[in-house]
């Protein structure tokens, strides 16, 4: 196995100071908000690590302890912990209260906000297993996020570290080992959603960083191709300018025709030679096109004797050859395990295979202990070269976070289940799995409908990872070309896009393993209003971009699909149309395939790259272009490595801060702050742009030449050969307006309405008359609700 990376460092013994214990029962305060506790009728208490914990030396607290009769009191900054030490630990005898401004009072008492064994029923809940086969939503495991409450991550069941490294059922008598996370209170008025996780990825561990190249977009689809006709097929990506960096081959890269005498083909470790004559030379192909390459496997199957790998497995784990008897699968066996690796994987991935996909099914899952973590793990870490260790697998519990990337399972293809998407993928965040992937499109069942790909396409682009997949039923693929020629054209830009996103995600990425937020979560984690908690399909997407992707089909006045948005206080822009909005409102955004809802914030900065045509290519870009929203100050910072390798952890990475100061002669900086990183260009060429302005002169730190340019409200400046810090100063701060002309031009040109009506509405609704009666009219005038609301959209965010 190879040592453990930073975000696997076990420190998992509390200082002594923190813990108070008696014969059966045992606290560790940990933070003033969070708490462990223990009871063992046995007097057996876990100082190891586990799946789920790795770290408790936290610095200690200010607390006090008060014993008085049988009864103890244990007391923080924010909660008491009351129990009495004669019973068991139950709804009567555990106890905790909030205090200070937070506390709950009744008749000059305080109330309980927690008792033991009862669940918190303002959970804002976290994620689940598997979305397998689910057509809409599903039920989700609680989180450590609540309002109000305190929520509880139980521990008893976690497998434990053992000295050697190997995970092993627990053995102790404990009943109870659970952590309380007590920051359901609102704190001058806010609940500590950050701390919540902050605290819960010390405990845990954090995220790893991943490699660069999965945050590009992935093809995936369970078929049996030959070697020719998949690598025909990523040419026409190429071809076509589609950029692909992860190219997955589902389980037919093996035999899985096989005598029934071996099993059902399910598990498999042969590369079937029928499709793939020379393996070696595909993988050095997809590799010459800068795409890597993962494998799926269904490991439960054991090894049958049908395998290239069978004889040496046999004779490792003494199973009968003679008899050809399968090598039964056992992840709990430790001489299994060194040789499922070591003779089943590792020479695939000296062959070039970059990395596994896990796909084991919910048969394997009830087995008992399951085995999902233990696999996860141990693929995890076994990762002999020195590049960044990556799977795709199953959620397996608390913990998991550590492992991504997260394989969300066999989705039915139907508006209900993108619809569901969303949502999920933000509230995972409230148990720490940042790195959801999704079955961009469905895997299965459903219909053809055009739309609704292109819709979940650029769901995709702006989710966690981008995995286009489905089924081997022949009509059943993602191939844009597939789809007529409007969606087409939206698959192909918004794919370009997630690939033009790279710079941003990336530094995002590296932001969240260090413990921030990850790149999707919730609004209500920046934002505490009722807008926030309700809109449970919009989201954050990094610290710059709010997203409400579209999970409805088009109706048919608009000719356009619809998503409520809340946006919070300030100016906003359409990322797409660069429009301005005046936040603190929720109205109803429509949008045509072209384009979705995603705002970004004034001040907002968007580092991206334009690659070159049919490129593949993820590394560190020579020609950036950025985004700059106007109106507000902003800085974001690049982050920037190698992307593949471990020598970040040594300091090799380089950041660069980029800031727009505003004022009456706003100026944007790029400054260079750690430059330690070979990987990174030595001079770069720039396109900025500064969106929502009126023209105005600009001027850039002397001896770099630039260009400028303006068209719409967009100043472009263009740099070339830079090498290191630059400023760009612009000659005044004033905004452009929404030109209702041209938005409503093209609403009604596209709308399916009488042409009578389109012209009644273009004629008044361009009136110079206050909005109140433009709205007084469009209410009386317009029967179709999405097409008042369309409208309605319009005359609210424009100025004449």
């Amino acid at each position: 196995m190879k040592k453990l990376r930073n975000h696997e460092q076990y420190d998992p013994l509390a200082k002594p100071e923190a813990m108070i214990q008696g014969e059966k029962y045992r606290f560790t305060v940990l933070t003033s908000r969070l708490i462990r506790i223990e009871y063992s009728e046995e007097g057996a208490f876990l100082d190891d690590a586990t799946f789920a914990v790795q770290n408790r030396n936290f610095d200690v607290p200010d607390f006090s302890v008060t014993r008085r009769e049988n009864w103890l009191r244990i007391e923080t900054g924010h909660i008491c912990l009351q129990y009495d030490t004669t019973k068991a630990f139950d709804q009567e005898s555990l106890q905790i209260y909030y205090t200070g401004k937070n506390a709950s009072v009744y008749a000059g008492r305080h109330l309980p906000r927690w008792r033991f064994g009862v669940s918190a029923s303002n959970n804002l809940r976290g994620t689940t297993v598997s979305l397998d086969t689910v057509d809409g939503a599903c039920p989700l495991e609680n989180g450590i996020m609540s309002l109000g409450e305190i929520t509880v991550l139980d521990d008893v069941r976690s497998y434990v570290l053992s000295a050697s490294g190997q995970y092993l059922p627990r053995q102790s008598g404990q009943t109870v080992d659970q952590y309380l996370f007590c920051y359901g209170c609102a704190d001058a008025g806010r609940y500590d959603f950050a701390g919540a996780l902050r605290d819960y990825y010390q405990l845990t561990g954090k995220p790893p960083m991943l490699p660069r190249y999965v945050l590009g977009n992935w093809w995936c689809r369970y078929y049996a191709y030959t070697q020719q006709e998949y690598l025909n097929l990523m040419n026409r990506f190429q071809k076509e300018d589609i950029p692909f960096s992860v190219a997955v081959l589902d389980m037919d890269w093996h035999y899985v025709k096989i005598d029934s005498k071996y099993g059902g083909g399910w598990t498999g470790y042969s590369w079937n030679r029928e499709l793939f004559p020379d393996h070696k030379k595909l993988l050095s192909d997809l590799h010459e096109k800068n795409i890597h390459v993962g494998l799926n496997l269904h490991p439960q199957g054991g090894v049958a004797a049908h395998e290239d790998a069978y004889e040496p497995m046999a004779d490792a784990m003494g199973t009968d050859k003679e008899k050809e008897e399968t090598v039964s699968f056992n992840i709990h066996d430790q001489k299994f395990v060194e040789s499922y690796f070591e003779l089943l994987h590792r020479p695939h991935e000296k062959d070039g295979v970059d990395f596994w996909w896990i796909d084991y099914n919910t048969k394997i899952r009830e087995l008992s202990p399951d085995p999902a973590p233990l696999l996860n793990h141990y693929h995890y870490v076994d990762n002999e070269n020195d590049t960044r260790a990556m799977i795709l697998s199953r959620y397996a519990g608390p913990g998991s976070h550590r492992y991504p990337i997260g394989f969300s399972g066999d989705t039915v293809s139907s508006w209900d289940s993108l619809a569901f998407q969303p949502y999920f993928t933000a509230n995972a965040a409230n148990i720490g799995f940042g790195w959801w992937s999704h079955d961009i499109g469905g895997f299965q069942m459903g219909s053809k409908d055009d739309e609704l790909i292109a819709r979940w396409v650029q769901f995709g682009v702006f989710s966690p990872i981008n995995r286009l997949h489905s089924s081997n039923l022949r009509y059943m693929s993602k191939e844009p070309w597939r789809y007529n020629k409007i969606c087409e054209a939206a698959m192909k830009r918004f794919l370009k896009l997630r690939h033009a996103l790279i710079p941003y995600l990336y530094s995002t990425a590296c932001r969240h393993a260090q413990g921030d937020f990850p790149l999707v979560h919730p609004l209500y984690y920046r934002w505490q209003t009722e807008e926030a908690f309700r809109n449970k399909q919009e989201y954050a997407f990094g610290s710059e971009l709010l997203v409400s992707p579209i999970v409805q089909s088009m109706d048919p006045a608009t000719r356009m699909g619809a998503a409520k948005v809340w946006l919070p206080e300030g100016i906003w822009y359409d990322f797409f149309t660069e429009r301005k909005y005046i936040g603190d409102e929720v109205f109803t955004a429509y949008r045509d395939l072209n384009s979705m809802p995603v705002f970004a914030k004034a001040g907002g900065i968007i580092p991206m790259t334009k690659p070159s045509c049919g490129d593949n290519d993820t590394s560190n870009p020579t020609s950036l272009y950025i985004k700059v929203f106007c109106g507000a100050d902003g800085s974001f910072q690049m982050y920037e490595d190698d992307g593949i390798s471990y020598a970040c952890e040594n300091g090799c990475f380089a950041l660069t801060d980029y800031c727009l100061q505003w004022g009456e002669r706003p100026v944007f900086a790029g400054v260079v702050t750690k430059a330690d990183c070979t990987a990174v260009p030595a001079c770069r060429d720039y396109e900025i742009e500064f969106i929502g302005m009126q023209n105005c002169d600009v001027s850039v730190s002397a001896g770099i030449p630039f260009a400028k340019d303006y068209t719409d409200g967009v100043i472009t400046v263009t740099l070339k050969n830079v090498s290191g810090d630059f400023t760009i100063t612009l000659g005044h701060d004033r905004l452009m307006e929404n030109d209702l002309l041209c938005w409503l031009d093209a609403v009604l040109e596209n709308a399916s309405i009488q042409y009578t009506l389109k012209e009644t509405l273009y004629r008044e609704l361009t009136k110079d008359v206050p909005l109140q009666k433009k709205i007084n009219f469009l209410m009386g005038a317009v029967q179709d609700e999405h097409m008042r609301l369309a409208l309605l959209e319009i005359i609210t965010h424009c100025d004449i």
